[in-house]
């Protein structure tokens, strides 16, 4: 019932939870990364469908090769930078996929949609979309929007048109619910939390990316050539291959900085088709084969990472086991390698028994492994140690004869409130990071925490950023009574 961006402190925008929500309501059983990934395609379908039907109409083979790739990328939850080399789906980053799935439309609408009527309305749809989602895409978003209009590809009395609708659509939202404004509060936060990492995270995505950026750096060079060859006019240059991609590249490093885990750069894709359309034809051309070349170095990592993580993933499957975690419900149907299942359960059991050496991690600063987060075992660890504080909680409340109204875990999430059916705090912040999303405690913040009956501190294991959170909130710890919940929690009670 909570309210997102007004009620808790969150990264992104609404328009994905309440997605999200609502398919949810249609399938509550629904394995939750299938389900977030899926969230977007009741705009992005009739969006993609609306596309091929304009694209259709002159040419049924750009239609195809507009939308199979999206229907593609869209299909499973796989990012194309892989952070760990078992087999499987990713459970994270869904939204940054949502952002980057808008942002390949919003470009195919751009450069192919001839409707104007239809373009416009598509442009309002997709910067809305890209605004509620995450603010990384409306800023994308503008660079592309913006450039077409330079270049020529839409009218100033359209992009007005587009731009207003979607203002009216955000004072509807804003008047009815609020939301808006939290959500650039939020935003502002959040940039300022996030300010001094914005050089080093452009590193990271040039290194994690050079598989692609490196082929299109290379492709602008080619066709800087063809354009100092050929000199077009002013207007020629900024309608052409070359002015698109650069714009095109620029707008998604742009949105990508902000990014961790994503389909990084799919919105090239039409941009190299646009490219493909004018280049495949010049037989005579000396730059030909150097075009033909460049554009499918950059197309096919990514297809060959997201076909490939697919195909590893199903054919792993047969082997996998279910991890045993029956109160953690549809978050808990996942399956690993039977040694990694094995080694969870023995990490539930050796974390509490040498607190004292992951104390002294905590004191050096330092994680159990430099990989942890991104570790399945970890992540396995994980849902068995929220199964033991299921079971430690609903122990407690039969002993003492008294129900929690509800919890907060001290951890990145706290998935407690949903599995028992309890009330979560408002005003805290969903998904804890450290580094990147942790506003500073407020006393409405405290106020909150102080009419929750348990805060829960985690144990298994006892790491840097679980102490960072632990001693963030050390005000809404005062008052309340220590209780060794299990091996794995630790309850402050509220008296």
């Amino acid at each position: 019932g909570q309210i997102p961006n007004i009620d808790f402190f969150t990264s992104i925008g609404p328009l994905g939870f309440y997605l999200t929500a609502g398919i949810q309501a249609l399938f509550p059983q629904a394995q939750p990364a299938l389900l977030a990934n899926w969230a977007i395609v009741p705009i992005s379908l009739p969006i993609a469908a609306l596309i091929a039907w304009d694209i259709g109409a002159r040419s049924r083979r750009l239609a195809l090769a507009i939308v199979i790739p999206f229907l593609v990328l869209a299909s499973l939850p796989i990012n194309l930078h892989s952070l760990y080399p078992s087999p499987g789906f990713d459970g994270f980053g869904y939204y940054n996929r949502h952002v980057a799935l808008l942002l390949y439309l919003l470009l195919a609408a751009l450069l192919f949609v001839e409707n104007r009527a239809l373009l416009t309305a598509l442009l309002a749809v997709l910067m809305t979309a890209l605004f509620l989602v995450k603010v990384t895409g409306p800023a994308s978003g503008a660079v592309l929007v913006g450039y077409a209009l330079v270049a020529g590809r839409i009218r100033f009395r359209d992009a007005a048109i587009a731009a207003m609708a979607v203002i009216a659509i955000l004072i509807a939202i804003e008047l009815s619910t609020g939301v808006i404004y939290a959500y650039v509060e939020d935003v502002l936060i959040l940039a300022m939390l996030n300010s001094a990492s914005l050089l080093r995270r452009f590193l990271t995505l040039a290194s994690i990316k050079f598989n692609v950026i490196a082929p299109c750096l290379m492709l602008f060079g080619v066709l800087l050539l063809a354009a100092w060859r050929e000199k077009p006019s002013l207007a020629g240059l900024l309608a052409s291959p070359l002015g698109w991609l650069a714009a095109s590249l620029f707008a998604l490093v742009l949105g990508e900085t902000q990014n961790s885990g994503s389909l990084e750069f799919i919105g090239l894709w039409p941009v190299l088709i646009l490219i493909l359309r004018e280049y495949y034809p010049r037989s005579n051309d000396r730059l030909r084969p150097y075009v033909l070349v460049l554009v499918m170095a950059a197309s096919l990592p990514s297809a060959v990472i997201f076909l490939e993580r697919g195909a590893r993933a199903v054919i792993a499957a047969p082997r996998y086991q279910a991890l045993h975690v029956p109160d953690v419900g549809p978050l808990g149907r996942v399956s690993l390698k039977p040694e990694l299942a094995e080694r969870a359960s023995a990490q539930i059991d050796h974390y509490p028994k040498y607190n004292d050496a992951y104390e002294d991690l905590v004191r050096r600063g330092i994680l159990p492994s430099a990989t942890l987060f991104s570790e399945i075992d970890h992540q396995a660890t994980w849902l068995l140690e929220v199964q033991q504080g299921i079971d430690a909680i609903r122990r407690w409340e039969a002993a003492s004869g008294r129900q929690l109204n509800g919890f907060f875990a001290l951890d990145f999430v706290s998935p407690f409130n949903h599995l028992l059916g309890r009330a979560a705090p408002l005003h805290v912040a969903l998904g804890i990071d450290t580094e990147r999303t942790n506003p500073k405690v407020t006393r409405e913040m405290l106020e909150a925490l102080r009419g929750i009956d348990a805060l829960l501190k985690p144990k298994c294991p006892l790491e840097v950023k679980r102490a960072a959170i632990w001693q963030q909130f050390a005000q809404a710890r005062e008052g309340r009574q220590l209780i060794a919940l299990s091996p794995c929690w630790d309850m402050y009670l509220r008296q």
